[in-house]
């Protein structure tokens, strides 16, 4: 593949780990209607069918483990108080496999949202470390679970930053933000790049708050 083909992704089977949360039904919902296969996992199969029923379009729920054996691709958004253990437990059955880490370590305090430290650096860098055999790739941050979660939002004003280690990784995590309408995705460097990255979603949080928004990001000149 030369430097400007766009990997093909039709037919990748797409497991979110901590699917039942807003951002993972709301990733769920966008590649289901970009005609995706979507697993949906959860701490209880029971828990993940419930979810998956609510967002409809085919989506299947299965526990965590299942679903990550089942996908061709696996998005982790999970808690990030949860973040270590569940990757730590599933690291044999993510081997091989693009891992999407788009979790935010945030506290929260009455004085709004702020950045979480990371021993590791940030969280795409824990799950690196977790899953040392997979594919780690770091996007989807700044992705508002609200627009995606609305039907009537047919086109989403965004860039969605892609970091990684490996660029046929990357790339292929780039071309799956593309398949949301609007969304463009954007190689944004190594994953010891991604500790900005996560911690500008409380900025973004507290833009939001003011301006009782939605914003995102978008890069010029490219």
């Amino acid at each position: 593949m030369t430097e400007h083909e766009v990997p093909s992704v039709d037919g990748l089977v797409i497991g979110i780990l901590g699917g039942t949360g807003d951002q993972g039904r709301g990733l769920a919902f966008r590649f289901a209607l970009a005609g995706h296969q979507v697993i949906i996992g959860s701490r209880t199969h029971d828990r993940a069918q419930q979810m998956a029923s609510m967002v409809g379009h085919q989506v299947r729920g299965m526990a965590n483990r299942e679903a990550a054996l089942a996908a061709d691709v696996v998005i982790a958004a999970v808690p990030f108080d949860g973040h270590r253990d569940l990757l730590a437990s599933l690291a044999p059955v993510l081997a091989g496999k693009i891992v999407v880490d788009c979790v935010n370590p945030l506290g929260f305090d009455h004085r709004g949202a702020y950045q979480l430290a990371v021993p590791e650096g940030s969280a795409a860098e824990q799950a690196a470390a977790l899953l040392p055999d997979s594919r780690v790739v770091a996007a989807f941050h700044h992705v508002s679970a609200v627009l995606l979660l609305d039907p009537k939002v047919e086109s989403i004003d965004l860039d969605v930053l892609v970091l990684g280690e490996d660029r046929g990784a990357t790339d292929l995590v780039q071309a799956l933000a593309a398949r949301i309408p609007g969304v463009r995705g954007v190689y944004a460097g190594r994953l010891r790049n991604c500790g900005q990255v996560e911690a500008l979603t409380a900025n973004l949080v507290s833009i939001n708050r003011r301006y009782k928004a939605h914003a995102g990001i978008r890069i010029t000149d490219i």
